[in-house]
């Protein structure tokens, strides 16, 4: 099974496994970003209790603004909404690609669901999923900090969450 590790600046750690068998493209797409380095140094930019973390898309700066970083490419969305069978619930732990109302617009923001969030089945691709209790901890505990808003953007955390390293940890 194939395992990714978000290091961050708080010292800990959220560990995720992969599922291919569900969203395939997803799961090539979300590695290429890992091995190529793309989320080192990136944020959790949104965060909201009781439903999930997002991160993949934005840089924190000192003054508390964000800067996007533009990812490579969009995928296609594996979800049934979209046409393919898909059938991963969106339950806590779950890491699923963040996109906009298209369709085909994910890139490089996932998140990981906090709680169960069934409203978001069929609609976005899940493709994996936190490894063990202490990960799924450490999603929620980030659930719950202190937020604010910056132009367009809401549930930022005021003290920010840096992936400082994403890496594989068993192919």
């Amino acid at each position: 099974m194939q395992k990714v590790r978000f290091s961050l600046n708080n010292g800990k750690n959220i560990d995720v496994e992969l599922y291919p068998e569900h969203a395939p493209i997803s799961v090539e797409n979300f590695l290429d970003l890992v091995k190529s380095g793309f989320y080192n140094g990136l944020c959790f930019h949104r965060v909201i209790p009781g439903f999930m973390i997002q991160g993949g898309g934005f840089v924190a700066l000192p003054d508390g603004s964000l800067r996007d970083k533009k990812a490579p490419r969009t995928i296609k969305g594996e979800f049934a909404m979209n046409g393919v069978k898909n059938d991963l619930h969106h339950g806590p732990g779950v890491l699923s690609m963040a996109r906009t109302m298209f369709p085909d617009s994910a890139s490089s923001q996932f998140f990981i669901c906090v709680d169960d969030v069934f409203h978001l089945d069929a609609q976005y691709a899940a493709f994996g999923k936190v490894c063990d209790e202490e990960s799924l901890n450490v999603a929620i505990e980030i659930s719950t900090v202190e937020t604010t808003s910056w132009g367009y953007y809401d549930d930022i955390p005021v003290e920010p969450i840096v992936i400082e390293k994403a890496t594989v940890i068993e192919e």
